[in-house]
């Protein structure tokens, strides 16, 4: 016989991604009774549909990377290609095993995981199948879904979740959008194999990040093997027999292709929510405005992660969900998430990470003559005997007389695994005399970073 759930709890999270499970995993170890309303899979996003499958999809392609540059290393030369569908289930797989593991985690936690949309139905009630559960506290950590523009012919192309659904590598692929997910699935698809074209409404890739690192980025892209088009304003889709062709609002047209990606960003997953039966305020792209401390407008009820429209990643909403329990329940009234110096990579080939304030920005804050810029490009050792390999490029950006480190860049393979020690260097607040005062690890391409002696001259 089933047992009823109850319907009364201390918390209800509306979201079982990395965020709303954080919340849950800590809130029942202060004793309190939670439940997770979650439609889909635990994991959200990125366990299932983000940077879990789309991290090893990456690997993938560096293995492919390594393979075909062997043979300059003295390796017979290898031509066979992936088998695509192999890849695609041993992710599938791994991706199933970590779904596996939340849920029994789930149970022996003590969570209440609810399958099924939440609706809010007042301030402190959430409707799910037709169920009212009542919490004192609600917190909305619903996420984003892909963005597709109302474009004509939008429906001839996939977006970022129907990349991991592909069971068959595209031979030509476009990818519209040149942020985040469209560096990352271009650079897969082509060391996978496939033809690739990468475009874009703006004339650079990854254009929010230090302008060093959009440079180089673009010419590693290049240097892979993918054709760009900056800018590129996409005005339809068309479909003939030859393939699908993409069209420009000045007539220009490309393909055929036989797979066009769309990755032009996501949107907050807040429609159909009830937000305004709860009263609780939204912007008209979705986003829910929150304070410093995770709240809304309405005192019961908090969100956390993508839908509050600042810096969407995982480790972003884990975090910022721990600190909101430990303020609910934990008896700390102060604690909160600091937002400044979030380090994030981006996992391109190769990799593209930055922390702290880039060069533009600073300049900005602080005025041209409190900012000291230092940075190198080379070839990394990785491709002593190579051909041809992806340039490596670094840039301190650096304010004050003391010269304290306030952004960090860095594209090159390796970026990845360095950034995540140097930011902490950042966040604490060090400056370029502590990281010259550092023994370097010789040889590496991070030790660069601590030997960087004379500062670029702008004359």
């Amino acid at each position: 016989m089933n047992t009823p759930l109850s319907t009364q709890f201390d918390l209800i999270v509306l979201g079982g991604g990395s965020g709303g499970l954080a919340i849950a995993e800590r809130a029942v170890q202060y004793g309190k009774k939670v439940a997770v309303i979650e439609p889909a899979h635990l994991g959200g996003t990125c366990v299932n549909l983000g940077c879990v499958p789309k991290k090893v999809m990456w690997y993938a392609a560096n293995m492919a990377h390594a393979r075909h540059e062997a043979q300059s290393w003295g390796f017979a030369p290898v031509h066979d290609g992936i088998d695509f569908a192999k890849l695609v289930a041993g992710r599938n797989q791994f991706v199933e095993n970590i779904r596996h593991y939340w849920d029994g985690y789930a149970v022996d936690l003590g969570v209440t995981v609810i399958a099924g949309r939440g609706v809010l139905r007042s301030a402190t009630a959430v409707e799910v199948n037709g169920n009212i559960y009542t919490a004192p506290h609600i917190v909305l950590s619903t996420g984003g879904k892909p963005f597709v523009p109302p474009v004509p012919g939008a429906d001839l192309g996939i977006d970022s979740d129907g990349f991991f659904a592909l069971t068959t590598l595209p031979e030509r692929v476009a990818v519209i959008g040149g942020g985040y997910i469209g560096v990352e699935l271009a650079g897969v698809l082509r060391s996978l194999g496939s033809a690739v074209t990468l475009l874009d409404m703006l004339d650079s890739v990854i254009a929010p990040f230090d302008v060093m690192l959009r440079e180089v980025a673009t010419e590693n892209l290049r240097n892979l093997g993918v054709e760009m088009h900056l800018p590129f304003r996409v005005q339809q889709l068309i479909q003939t027999e030859a393939g699908k062709f993409i069209q420009s609002a000045d007539g220009a047209q490309l393909g055929p292709f036989d797979t066009i990606i769309w990755a032009v960003g996501r949107a907050p997953n807040t429609p159909d929510l009830g937000l305004e039966a709860a009263g609780v305020e939204v912007l008209k792209n979705g986003i829910i405005p929150t304070d410093d401390y995770q709240n809304t407008n309405v005192p019961s009820i908090f969100a956390i992660g993508d839908i509050t429209g600042r810096a969407p990643l995982t480790p972003v909403a884990i975090a910022a969900g721990r600190q909101l329990v430990e303020r609910l329940y934990n008896n700390k009234p102060d604690a909160k998430l600091d937002y400044r110096d979030i380090p994030t990579v981006v996992f391109a080939h190769p990799p593209i990470g930055t922390v702290g304030l880039t060069e533009a920005a600073a300049r900005a804050e602080f005025g041209d003559a409190a900012v000291t810029i230092y940075e190198t490009r080379f070839t990394p050792m990785r491709y002593a005997l190579s051909a041809q390999g992806f340039k490596t490029a670094m840039k301190l950006v650096c304010v004050g007389d003391e010269q304290r480190v306030a952004g960090l860049h860095i594209v090159g393979d390796g970026a990845d695994e360095m950034l995540q020690g140097f930011a902490v260097a950042v966040k604490a607040g060090l400056t370029k005399a502590q990281f010259d005062a550092t023994v370097a690890i010789h040889p590496t391409a991070s030790e660069e970073l601590v030997t960087l002696k004379t500062p670029r001259s702008d004359t």
